[in-house]
């Protein structure tokens, strides 16, 4: 969506909205640590992002990555600077292209800094010299499909002082096609009102955005003020040189003075913040708590028209169904999903597909270091210690786990008790989903959709078994009418009770003039994919551990021999029966399995019910296995002898 679209819509609700800029890292380590913070920045609610140019070679590909990466992966919508320095016209449309694909939709045009070895700009050979030819270029080949950005200085620039030359320079780049204005930090907000007005009465009549640079320590607010050369007021100085050894008072006094400076700018009617990071969090989430801008502060959710994080790249806008494995890696499936050859139109491909299947191409795998994951998830010797790490991970206590980009939803509070139980008797849950039964789309934990609809959901449960337990489990699972299931083994070998190969909705939202939204459903096809990505995932995790070592040992052995199951309950009105077959069960010394008293609605722990006859195992390309008419497949004994050192669980 253009800026400039986004602009007008917070205008016309009188809302006021902001955005964040991020620069690429000169590591390798930094990149993917600026993506997580971009991750968790999109929970404050920005009505896009920028990433500025790294000029020449390495790092202008890297902008280009870092742009693909935020508007297809983590569904932030995208704005790439491109820049006139050391650019020749092949390099511009080779930019372009790449943003082009990545389903940008937004540039901000610059004529850049000159290189840092050369005292005085100049343009490139077979280059642009200004960035209204730059502009220009851009309308010539893309017509419209750009939102053109330009930058403005209200207090001049490094290699000119005279604010209404420049001003007359602006409205060249305004004629030329720009639609927005962002402009170079500032502190004094009368200068920048009174530079607006001046722009308005030269028939600048685009939206002008405010940078807004956060004040993390003293510092490097001297250091940015002396590269600018912009205007401090006296007040400002004076409130924080007393404490400018002190950043954490730096900080805080900043914050007041920085939201103070965005209240007034708000009070004459421009709606936009744009938050110069520096790729840091704290400083800009804290002027923004004080602003009561963010979901949290703001009284209002963070608006969603999905109840997952819709992807915004390329013919990707206006997907609408995604399988719940992916729940929590939201990157991963886009990235794997991303040439199947059926997208957008099957979904999410076909298993008949050429590229189904292959895991290697779309770096799914475990993120982190050998390093720091081991320092995240300790030194596991025994079962209890990994249900341990999930019981911390359900606590807030632990930030991800192998199967969880994230943080635990607020969503989990409403069965976090049933969930804590689980994992401290050794069944290992890695996704889940309470039943909804017509919350209000405004919700601020479940709602999703357009204002004044409902939302629904079927309680949903993903989790890890040991394998002398699933047979119990399914039990009880098939003599609950409401309860389907899919079971699979990492070699492949699947069972469920479904009766066809079509896809079950376990989210859905009823909204005013629209037919039912269907967004998040299980199928067959989309869980055996997920299934080689979630074991590969637990086996990523064992080799962070030497080869020999009973750390390595006691997870492959866990991938290798327990069964991954989700269960659906499709009766959206029960909200914990979902848990209750498991009732007294658990896991004692990895080979054994308690049975404590059988679970309710006349489900026996110790007899073949029935509808057993319904369970159909399937092999991994879906088709159905005849089994002489009786549907019974126990797996093979299990020793526990890859778990060695395992310990008791107890209630």
């Amino acid at each position: 969506m253009h800026i400039s679209s986004k602009l007008a819509a917070s205008y016309e609700a009188s809302k006021p909205t902001f955005s964040f800029e991020f620069f690429p890292p000169k590591t390798a380590q930094g990149v993917q640590n600026l993506y997580d913070r971009m991750d968790r920045m999109h929970d404050l609610g920005p009505a896009f992002i920028d990433i500025t140019w790294g000029a020449g070679g390495r790092h202008s590909q890297l902008t280009c990555e870092m742009v693909n990466a935020a508007q297809t992966h983590y569904g932030l919508e995208t704005c790439m600077h491109l820049t006139c320095t050391d650019m020749s016209k092949e390099k511009v449309d080779q930019a372009l292209q790449q943003a082009y694909k990545a389903g940008c939709t937004n540039i901000l045009a610059l004529r850049g800094d000159p290189p840092r070895e050369t005292e005085k700009w100049k343009a490139t050979e077979g280059g642009f010299r200004y960035a209204k030819d730059l502009v220009s270029y851009i309308k010539s080949r893309y017509g419209n499909h750009f939102d053109i950005g330009v930058a403005g200085y209200p207090e001049g620039c490094d290699d000119q002082d005279d604010v209404d030359l420049l001003i007359d320079h602006l409205k060249q780049k305004v004629d030329a096609g720009s639609t927005f204005i962002v402009t170079q930090m500032f502190y004094d907000v009368d200068i920048f009102l009174a530079w607006v007005k001046k722009c308005r009465e030269r028939g600048i009549n685009v939206p002008i955005i405010p940078g807004i640079m956060p004040i993390s320590t003293h510092a490097s607010f001297q250091r940015r003020v002396d590269w600018t050369r912009c205007h401090v007021p006296d007040a400002w100085n004076a409130a924080l040189e007393p404490i400018k050894n002190d950043d954490a008072a730096v900080r805080e006094i900043g914050k007041g003075l920085i939201a103070d400076m965005c209240r007034k700018i708000i009070d004459a009617g421009i709606l936009h913040l744009h938050f110069y990071t520096m790729n840091l969090a704290q400083a800009t989430r804290m002027i923004l708590e004080q602003l009561s801008l963010t979901p949290t502060t703001s009284g209002s959710p963070l608006f969603k028209p999905l109840p997952w994080r819709q992807s915004l790249g390329l013919n990707r806008r206006d997907e609408t169904v995604r399988p719940i494995f992916w729940r929590n890696r939201n990157t991963s499936y886009v990235a794997r999903t991303a040439d199947w050859d059926e997208f957008p139109n099957g979904r999410w491909g076909d298993s008949r597909s050429p590229a189904f299947g292959e895991l290697d191409a779309y770096g799914i795998g475990l993120k982190g270091t050998n390093e720091a994951n081991t320092k995240l998830w300790g030194q596991p010797s025994s079962l209890q210690d990994i249900s341990g790490l999930f019981v911390r991970y359900l606590n807030g206590k632990l930030d991800r786990l192998p199967w969880s980009e994230a943080g635990i939803s607020p969503e989990a509070d409403s069965i976090k008790e049933e969930l804590l139980s689980l994992n401290e008797r050794g069944l290992l849950t890695i996704n889940s989903q309470p039943a909804i039964n017509g919350i209000p789309s405004n919700h601020p934990v479940h709602g999703w959709g357009p204002a004044n609809g409902y939302v629904y959901q079927k309680a949903y449960l993903e989790l890890f078994i040991s394998p002398n337990l699933i047979e119990t489990i399914l039990e009880r699972i098939i003599a609950n009418k409401d309860l389907t299931y899919y079971a699979v083994s990492k070699n492949g070998e699947l069972r469920t009770n479904t009766r066809d190969e079509g896809p079950n909705a376990v989210t859905w939202g009823i909204f005013p003039n629209r037919e039912i939204v269907q967004p998040t459903i299980v199928e067959t096809v989309s869980f055996l994919a997920w299934k080689d990505e979630a074991y590969r995932l637990g086996d990523d995790w064992s080799r962070c551990y030497p080869a020999e070592s009973s750390h390595r040992r006691l997870i492959e052995g866990l991938m290798n021999e327990w069964f991954l199951v989700n269960i659906v309950n499709n009766d959206f009105h029960q909200e914990k029966e979902i848990f209750r077959i498991f009732d007294g069960l658990q896991v004692d010394d990895m080979d054994k399995v308690i049975e404590g008293q059988p679970c309710t609605n006349g489900v026996q722990s110790n007899g073949t019910p029935e509808e057993a006859k319904q369970d159909r195992p399937i092999e991994a390309n879906g088709t159905v296995v005849e089994m002489n008419g009786s549907a019974e497949r126990k797996p093979k004994p299990y020793t526990g002898a890859e778990f060695t050192g395992a310990s008791q669980l107890r209630n």
